[in-house]
């Protein structure tokens, strides 16, 4: 193939990302009901109150992805090093590309090719053990504030329960002892006969020791911390009677529910809508209320990021001969 084929090419793949993109986060936007009623509701509170709150959202959402992509230079350094403005560029690359793939598939791809492309499938599997540790993170968190939810709201047998809380700490200690033994996972994918082959692929995640897999656990923690943060400012500003402690524990009920579900970005805010609506009618009838903030949420961490990358979209090389 010639170098301007290549171009050619290359150029017609951006642009069908980016159109894809806008198309998408379009749609979802011009029939977004919730964030209207967004705009309704906050103009009932003090308005100073509201700015500070909505600024400071949107300042912690650029914290959140930048330790996202502190993380994702972590990762790289063993074997491809980038600048952290390298790892900016694709993580908000990858943003972009998540907004319409199935449980952000994509977001792998446009993190990837920023890469040297011999090291491109390497970096999926470094970000696979990254996506581990905020998985774990939002797991254990989540599974022990669902215990709680359901012996303080739920009126269930006292040996279900206590079957139950066995069960729980059981999967929060296994996915902690699974994940700082990543390396466990590895000799199952190389035990499995035509996978064998890709051994090489595989041991990018057993080179990740004890302290690394705790430092990047730092990041996806500070992660978890900073978004948790976020919802807890939008909805304490619209429902103030709810206690702090109710609300962070059902927020992370919301973390854990919210990953086990399978979405994509641009329509995913209905299903968080209706996550969020049922497990705050335990403390509030505001139903209208608690969607709004989840969409205010929505499209500050993730439509907002998706249009920023599609700039980064463009320097993607898909020919890249450089290894």
């Amino acid at each position: 193939m010639t170098g301007s084929a290549k171009k050619i090419i290359s150029w017609v793949i951006k642009a069908v990302i980016l159109i894809l993109a806008f198309t998408f986060i379009y749609r979802r936007l011009n029939n977004n009901h919730e964030l209207i009623q967004f705009r309704e509701l906050i103009f009932k509170v003090d308005r100073l109150n509201a700015i500070v709150i909505i600024i400071l959202i949107v300042l912690l959402m650029l914290v959140n992805w930048l330790l996202e992509a502190m993380k994702w230079r972590y990762l790289t350094q063993k074997w491809s090093p980038i600048t952290l403005w390298q790892a900016i560029e694709s993580v908000f690359c990858g943003l972009t590309l998540a907004i319409f793939t199935p449980n952000r598939f994509g977001e792998y791809g446009g993190r990837v090719m920023f890469l040297p492309p011999r090291r491109r499938i390497h970096g999926v599997f470094a970000m696979a053990v990254g996506s581990f540790g905020q998985n774990v993170v939002t797991s254990v968190s989540g599974a022990s504030a669902l215990l709680w939810f359901i012996y303080y709201f739920l009126n269930v047998n006292k040996w279900l329960y206590i079957g139950l809380l066995t069960t729980g700490i059981g999967f929060m200690l296994l996915m902690l002892i699974f994940y700082f033994n990543v390396r466990w996972l590895v000799y199952l994918l190389n035990s499995v006969p035509f996978l064998k082959k890709y051994h090489r692929f595989f041991d990018v995640m057993k080179r990740y020791r004890f302290p690394e897999l705790l430092h990047i656990m730092g990041y996806c923690v500070a992660r978890f911390a900073t978004f948790s943060f976020q919802y807890y400012l939008i909805i304490h500003l619209l429902l103030p009677e709810i206690p702090m402690a109710q609300m962070m524990l059902l927020i992370f009920v919301f973390f854990f529910i919210q990953s086990a579900l399978p979405t994509i970005d641009v329509v995913d805010i209905g299903v968080r809508s209706a996550t969020a609506d049922k497990l705050f009618e335990y403390v509030t009838n505001q139903h209208i209320v608690v969607i709004a903030a989840v969409s205010l949420i929505w499209f500050t961490n993730l439509i907002i990021p998706a249009i920023l990358g599609s700039v980064f979209v463009l320097k993607v090389k898909f020919f890249d001969n450089n290894i």
